[in-house]
This record gives C-alpha cells, structure tokens and sequence, in this order.
C-alpha cells in the first residue's frame, strides 16, 4: 500500500512540474518556493517581460511610424496632439492585454473587462456634456473650421484661437481675455472665420454733406485706397452710394488686404479711414453729423 501512495504522489508531482514553463521550473528548486507559487511568480515576471517589451516596441517603432504618416498627411499640429496621445493609450492597452494572457491570466483580464465595461457605461452617462464636447473636439479636428492663430467670432464673442483640445477650445479676446469655450458651443453655433482666405474685404461707411460732389468724395476715397502699400489693386477699391440718410450722403468704400489678420485688419483700417479724413479737411467736404430739432410750447408763468 506504500509503495502505491508513493507512486500516487511521484505522478501527482511530475503533473504538476509538467504544468510549469522552464522559469517555474527553476523557481520551483529554489528552497521555500512550491509549485503553486513558482507558477505565480513565473506568470508575473512572463507579464512584466511581455509588457516591456510591447512597450518599448510601441514608442520606439508605432510611434514614430504613426508620426511620419501624421506628417505625410499634412495634419496641422494641433490635430497630430490628441492621435499621438491616443495612439500611445493604444499600445499601453494592447500590451497590458497580450501581457495579461501571456502570463496566464486570462480568466482576470475578462473580469477585468467586464468591470471596465460596466464602468464605461456608468461614466457615460454621468458625463454626457463631456464626451458631447470630445465628439464636438473630433468634428473640429476633421472640419478644421479654425486652425490654432486663426481670429474667429461667434455670438457676442471674438478673439484668436490659443489652443485647441478635445475638450475645449481657448480663445484669447482682443482685451487679453482667455476665454475657456466648450467644444459643443462652437460645433451647434454659427462660426465667422475672417481670416480663412487668402484675402479679405473690409467695408466702410463715409457720410459726407448733401451740398458735397458725389464723384469727388468717391475720387478721394478710392485714390487714397490706391496710396495705401497694403491695400490691394486686384480686386481694386470701390465706392458705392449706400444711402441716403436725414443728414448725409451714405459712401461704402469697399477695400481687399492679403494675408488677414486682426491686427492687419484694425491698422489698416484705422490708417485709410484716417487719410480719407484727412483728405476730405483738405478739400473742403463736410462730413456732417446728425441735427436734432426739438420743438415744443414755451409756457409763460407771471405772478399775480
């Protein structure tokens, strides 16, 4: 009856060295170190080897060749940011993943999924506005509406764009403001791109007196867009009689400058419509401003 026990057990033993890889093996000879824990121990390590290896593959090799296509493709900066970063949580998931099966923990990493699942769900919808705005982010990235440097308007807002993220959208107004916009704001709204194109047209208004010459005010106002370095020929300035108001004649100039931006758009601007000023003081024509009349009976009050 021994030597049957005996035989049991060495059969027992050689199964269970037999479930080991050459690691466990080794680590089951060392004193203290039984098979159960030598498997554990030996699945560890298998997944700390693994999972640096996949690692370093994917910031040394996915990376860059994910950079070089971002770059063949011509994506602007502030687009590679956010892919770099998710292809970087790509391979930080793909290597914990094939780590965890590697190293014999298969059965953890599917309740490990069913928990990162049912966690998803419940972050899902106690944040909605936020995963609205990072769709509203990837709209932008894709639609390219604005560009990081671009001076854009919307509602009762305007500034130049500092920043772009999946989130949000940071706008520096023209009074040094920072303005911290959701990406939602800006996908469902109307947004003005002035400096889009290549060019832009900027309009003025001049009101000059009813006993002033039409032609010469509008001479003037084209001659001094003409003079201007920074005003283009083609398309060349016009003027067109807008209206005619209760005390002036309405003059549109119509003008095209290259290469926009606010900054260009306010000097240039301000320089023409202070030379047309100059100008019409010179030849004598009124730029009028409104007369109110105000009529009413006058009550004499004497004393009795």
């Amino acid at each position: 009856m021994s030597g049957v026990q005996a035989n049991g057990d060495g059969a027992g033993g050689e199964s269970a060295g037999e479930s080991l890889g050459p690691l466990g093996t080794r680590l089951e000879t060392v004193d203290g170190i039984d098979a159960a824990l030598a498997g554990t121990l030996e699945g560890a390590i298998t997944f700390v080897v693994v999972f640096a290896l996949l690692s370093l593959v994917g910031r040394l090799v996915v990376l860059p060749l994910v950079s070089r296509a971002l770059d063949r493709r011509e994506f602007d900066r502030h687009a590679q940011t956010p892919l770099l970063l998710a292809t970087k949580i790509g391979v930080v998931f793909f290597a914990v993943a094939v780590a965890f099966g590697a190293g014999g923990f298969g059965n953890f990493l599917v309740s490990m999924a069913g928990i990162a699942a049912a966690a998803a769900l419940a972050i899902g919808l106690a944040t909605q506005n936020v995963i609205s705005n990072v769709v509203s982010g990837v709209f932008i990235y894709t639609d390219k509406p604005f560009r990081i440097g671009d001076w854009i308007e919307w509602d009762d807002y305007s500034g130049t764009v500092e920043d772009i993220s999946l989130r949000v959208t940071r706008v520096r107004t023209f009074d040094n403001e920072l303005l911290t916009v959701p990406n939602s704001n800006l996908v469902d709204g109307v947004i003005k791109n002035p400096v889009d194109g290549d060019r832009l047209r900027l309009k003025f208004d001049f009101g000059i007196g009813y006993d002033d010459d039409i032609h010469q005010a509008s001479a003037i106002i084209v001659a001094e867009a003409e003079r201007h370095p920074e005003i283009m020929d083609d398309p060349a300035p016009s003027v067109r009689l807008t209206e005619l108001g209760d005390s002036d004649v309405g003059l549109q100039s119509r003008i095209w400058i290259a290469d926009p931006s606010r900054a260009d758009f306010v000097r240039i601007r301000g320089e023409y419509v202070t030379s047309v000023k100059e100008r019409f003081d010179e030849e004598g024509i009124d730029i009028p401003y409104p007369v109110r009349t105000l009529e009413g009976t006058v009550h004499t009050y004497t004393d009795a």
